[in-house]
């Protein structure tokens, strides 16, 4: 066979590969967006929500202030709502912005399919569940990672959202256990001290993740004199949660979506704080939430966490976009911390919300460009 009529056959079977199989040919199109910035070579995204009331003109005026001062991306939370997603996507695609399906994923509140299963709620060490015992917050109601049933009501969640015609990704929130330790900064709202782990905030003791873990370690950690110091049983929770995030990776992908997640400022702290350690996932993008003033710190702790997260990352293909909590920061602050995340490695940054942009907010993302 001649060498053109061999190219000839090579380009044909590689036109047919795509024809046959247009998810493939999304995923490509996803996946290049994770590298691509749009309009330049950071990126610019905002979290922001959506609700049936609203009436489509308020949308596209969001989607058209977002785009026409720099942002790039909207991670839009429809509280699962396939439907709803399929309904403001293409409004803010056709404003030039690139949609995420944000999704509350272990901490399910109002669920009405969970509802009707109390035993797939976690539960904490003293043996009350967030079903009707939440910690902290009246909207803490988290779900079990280990018990098939519940975790699969997440997967299917997901798998919904990664269906949906024209967005980029699947934005996993809340993708941990709860808050073994709050924010410094924000203990004082709920009067507490939090110098060890308490049995009220360490999550999950239900019967099936004890049971899985005794049959794999031959110990039962309710019955540990100090839980907190068995790396096993720490260990043992955190790959739960990495074991959900790895199977939406497949899930999304096989959709022709990427995975993206906010999580907590580096990956040590996120251990610490939430059992979660995300360096270790398989995911494409991670937005760390670098909320300096819940823990009583400084514009440059932006760049720190930022840093520190991308160090931690150097051995894997996933991107780090920091992101801020803007009704904390004016105009110049909101300057400040776009240097700080650039500079210390950051592919772009995140704002929430929408909602607390103001002009001059907006002003500097677009001077930023």
């Amino acid at each position: 066979m001649k060498f053109s009529q061999l190219l000839l056959l090579v380009f044909t079977l590689v036109l047919t590969a795509c024809a046959d199989n247009p998810e493939k040919e999304n995923e490509n199109t996803a996946l290049a967006s994770k590298k691509e910035s749009g309009k330049s070579d950071f990126k610019y995204w905002v979290w922001t929500g959506a609700n049936n009331e609203r009436a489509d003109s308020s949308y596209t005026a969001e989607y058209k202030k977002y785009s026409e001062n720099g942002i790039d991306a909207v991670l839009i939370n429809t509280n699962t709502d396939p439907e709803l997603l399929a309904r403001v996507a293409p409004l803010a695609r056709k404003e030039g912005l690139e949609v995420h399906a944000w999704i509350m994923a272990m901490n399910r509140p109002g669920d009405s399919v969970a509802l009707q299963h109390p035993d797939w709620y976690a539960v904490s060490r003293d043996g009350k569940s967030t079903f009707d015992n939440r910690p902290y917050v009246d909207y803490y109601q988290w779900l079990c990672p280990t018990r098939e049933e519940s975790r699969n009501h997440v997967l299917g969640l997901v798998e919904g959202l990664s269906k949906v015609e024209g967005v980029a990704s699947v934005h996993l929130d809340y993708i941990r256990l709860p808050d073994i330790f709050l924010p410094i900064g924000l203990l004082p709202k709920y009067d507490l001290e939090q110098e060890e782990e308490l049995p009220q905030f360490d999550f999950c003791y239900c019967d099936v993740c004890v049971s899985e873990f005794e049959k794999m370690h031959h110990k039962d950690p309710r019955e540990m004199e100090n839980p907190a110091l068995d790396i096993e049983w720490k260990q043992f929770r955190l790959n739960k949660i990495k074991e959900v995030v790895d199977d939406s990776y497949k899930i999304v992908h096989d959709n022709g979506k990427i995975l993206t997640a906010a999580v907590f400022p580096y990956p040590e702290m996120a251990d610490h704080m939430v059992r979660q350690r995300w360096d270790k996932w398989d995911i494409d993008v991670v937005l760390p939430m670098i909320y300096h003033n819940f823990y009583n710190e400084e514009l440059d702790w932006i760049g720190f966490a930022t840093r520190q997260g991308v160090s931690d990352l150097e051995e894997k293909d996933t991107e780090l976009h920091t992101g801020v909590f803007v009704p904390a920061m004016s105009g110049p602050e909101l300057q400040e911390a776009i240097k700080q995340a650039r500079e210390n490695g950051a592919k772009g940054i995140s704002f929430f919300d929408g909602g607390a942009l103001k002009p001059e907010h907006l002003q500097v993302i677009k001077n930023a460009q």
